[in-house]
């Protein structure tokens, strides 16, 4: 059984004993919600979803051309007489006999009696001096009995699973939902992050920029960081280091939200106040993980609810790389998706990268796919965690484990995909 975050100490962490003392700390899903169908992007589904219907409702018809039981002895020699016209949306309303056929257009329905579709271009029609139309399959030794046919809840039977619960419901999903015509699906309520900045020295973007300040990156990263992973942000800004104005933010995030991020002040040195702060309104698990970059990382929890709370290291790459080890897992927990991050592929390290025994390093990588199909993976270049453009460039994470001193350019290496749109 793995110890509580409260029962660690000061050593210094691996990161996969981290990570499970991170998810320690929140017991599963928040509560469900029903939420109407456009505004179900990027939810996460509470419930399964069973299908109302079949999908198709009907056996139907997978391209244009006639609708006709093919018999077992090959097209009669006078072929079929056309008695009708079926188009989408309407039904035959009646039954073929043997030797008849019926025009069709794509997903209109099968009348009873027929068991093929025939494509129009491997027809001839023929119409006599009565108006009676003969169609004549031209090559009759390319057709096979059902050929052409959606059959009815082929897709999706009646009362089966459409979607499981803990499924992330993008484009394809609420097609599906569409397509079974709900309204409205059961989603877990997305979690409340706050989120804040500490420094004297951090300004806001748009403020003059001080002799000695830096520009507040990590907040803006971190906002985009939490949406993309489900959340709803509580900005709490910039806070000076004081610690008790770190305190006042600390205890309006306890009581509003389901997870509490700071950026920067959880070192040791004598400006960082996150840490005095936290114990004003809760408990301080651990602050040491043996991971580069992002060393330092406090563990706590806040308030009577006992919210987590994750302050995250102030150089920026070190900020992102942390919150995708730690608070992406914890995000997907709290929407029912334990165990849905972080992802991880195999590749062929294309170059020597460095690392060292003892702690699980992540580069910022670059992977594709070489002329041989095979993932191939380098790093960004210059990985200093306050470099922010090494992870502009990066498409994945590298991870090297702890147990890896480098790898040697042909050696697998175990990569983590970023979220990119081309």
């Amino acid at each position: 059984m793995s110890l509580s975050c409260f029962e660690l100490g000061e050593r210094m962490l691996p990161v996969e004993e981290a990570r499970a003392a991170v998810l320690a700390l929140v017991p599963g899903a928040l509560p469900a919600e029903r939420v109407a169908l456009p505004a179900l992007r990027g939810r996460v589904l509470a419930e399964d979803v069973l299908s109302p219907i079949d999908v198709p409702q009907n056996t139907n018809a997978a391209m244009d051309g006639v609708a006709l039981a093919w018999p077992e002895a090959g097209p009669p020699a006078a072929g079929f007489r056309r008695v009708a016209e079926i188009v989408a949306g309407h039904g035959a309303g009646y039954a073929l006999a043997p030797g008849e056929c019926a025009g069709i257009t794509t997903g209109a329905p099968l009348p009873d009696g027929a068991d093929s579709v025939i494509m129009r271009e491997q027809l001839h029609l023929e119409t006599a001096a009565d108006g009676e139309v003969r169609v004549r399959v031209e090559h009759p030794e390319r057709v096979r009995r059902g050929q052409n046919v959606r059959r009815a809840g082929e897709d999706i039977a009646r009362g089966a699973v459409a979607l499981p619960a803990g499924t992330r419901l993008c484009a394809a999903e609420l097609g599906l939902l569409a397509s079974l015509g709900a309204p409205r699906a059961a989603v877990v309520r997305r979690p409340r992050v706050a989120l804040f900045s500490t420094g004297d020295e951090v300004t806001a973007p748009g403020e003059p920029l001080p002799a000695a300040g830096i520009f507040d990156a990590n907040r803006f990263a971190l906002m985009a960081l939490v949406e993309e992973h489900g959340g709803e942000v509580l900005d709490l800004g910039i806070l000076p280091d004081r610690r008790d104005a770190i305190a006042t933010a600390l205890a309006r995030a306890a009581a509003e939200a389901d997870l509490v991020l700071s950026s920067g002040g959880v070192s040791v040195g004598d400006a960082d106040h996150t840490r005095a702060a936290l114990l004003e309104h809760g408990e301080l698990g651990f602050w040491k993980i043996a991971i580069r970059p992002g060393r330092p990382l406090a563990c706590g929890r806040l308030g009577e609810r006992g919210v987590p709370f994750l302050g995250l290291p102030g150089n920026p790459v070190a900020s992102l790389v942390t919150f995708l080890q730690f608070a992406a897992p914890l995000l997907a927990k709290l929407q029912g998706r334990d165990g849905a991050w972080p992802r991880r592929l195999s590749a062929i390290a294309e170059v020597p990268l460095r690392s060292r025994e003892g702690r699980v390093d992540y580069l910022r990588g670059v992977y594709a796919s070489d002329g041989e199909g095979r993932l191939v993976v380098r790093d960004t270049g210059a990985q200093g965690s306050g470099i922010l453009s090494s992870m502009v460039q990066a498409n994945c994470l590298i991870e090297i484990d702890d147990a890896r001193g480098a790898v040697a350019a042909g050696e697998a290496v175990t990569i983590q995909p970023l979220f990119r749109l081309p």
